[in-house]
């Protein structure tokens, strides 16, 4: 993993060995620079804590204030690199990139992970670079972590939102055993749908079936699917009772 870079927000203890009186706490500025006993402003912003105690090593040495300095720079609040996880995680919030290379995956591991109401997809919004759209992109949770495709387990950046919607869902009445609503499952066919209903009632058809699926623009239409089609989003649907 690529280390952490420090940046506007960041709160450093910085300590020197033997030297307690320079011990000191200071927030990284939004010009990268941090207030230092006897030094003074040093800029800190965009380095590696190990960076920063080499330079504030120098300069203590530099300007004749501690012979061998011997710097410790730890980061107690990481606030320049954050990402928002939200939707249906276990813990929605917000959460700090403590290094340059997490995951979708680490930073969901973070949130708690994928509630029981979560879905099979995770939507991730990338602030727009200059006059440019915001970059929104839908990601397969199989693909991204059960397939380890890390061209779907992407790196985050600092300012990225991870929205995880709630599970699709279907409906079912008329003369099956469970009517209900349901959760949609990868590639549910109507078949299987009715199944997870109970199954047509000894009065019920598997004959035409009605479903009610609205479009993009809203408008509801009534379909006759076979059972070997998909179910989608929101789907109604509708079991016959038998004539015969």
């Amino acid at each position: 993993m690529r280390p952490y870079l420090l940046g506007a927000g960041d709160v450093l203890k910085v300590t020197v060995f033997q030297n307690p009186d320079l011990s000191t706490e200071a927030r990284v500025s939004e010009g990268g620079e941090i207030t230092f006993p006897l030094v003074g402003s040093i800029v800190v912003g965009g380095l590696t804590t190990a960076q920063g105690e080499q330079k504030i090593a120098s300069a203590l040495r530099s300007g004749n204030f501690v012979l061998r300095p011997q710097v410790n720079m730890t980061v107690l609040q990481f606030r320049s690199r954050m990402v928002s996880v939200l939707g249906s995680v276990n813990r929605p919030g917000r959460y700090p990139l403590e290094d340059q290379s997490l995951r979708l995956a680490d930073v969901l591991s973070l949130a708690g992970g994928v509630s029981q109401l979560g879905g099979d997809v995770v939507i991730v919004s990338r602030p727009a670079k200059s006059a440019s759209k915001e970059e929104r992109m839908t990601i397969d949770l199989d693909a991204a972590f059960v397939l380890n495709d890390l061209e779907k387990n992407i790196e985050l950046q600092a300012g990225d939102t991870v929205y995880v919607p709630r599970y699709p869902v279907f409906y079912v009445y008329g003369q099956v055993n469970r009517p209900g609503q349901y959760r949609i499952e990868r590639n549910m066919t109507l078949q299987q749908a009715i199944a997870v209903g109970g199954g047509p009632t000894l009065r019920g058809t598997e004959k035409g079936i009605q479903i009610r699926r609205r479009d993009a623009g809203g408008k509801v239409d009534n379909i006759s699917p076979g059972l070997a089609d998909r179910v989608m989003h929101d789907d109604v649907i509708y079991v016959r009772e038998s004539v015969f």
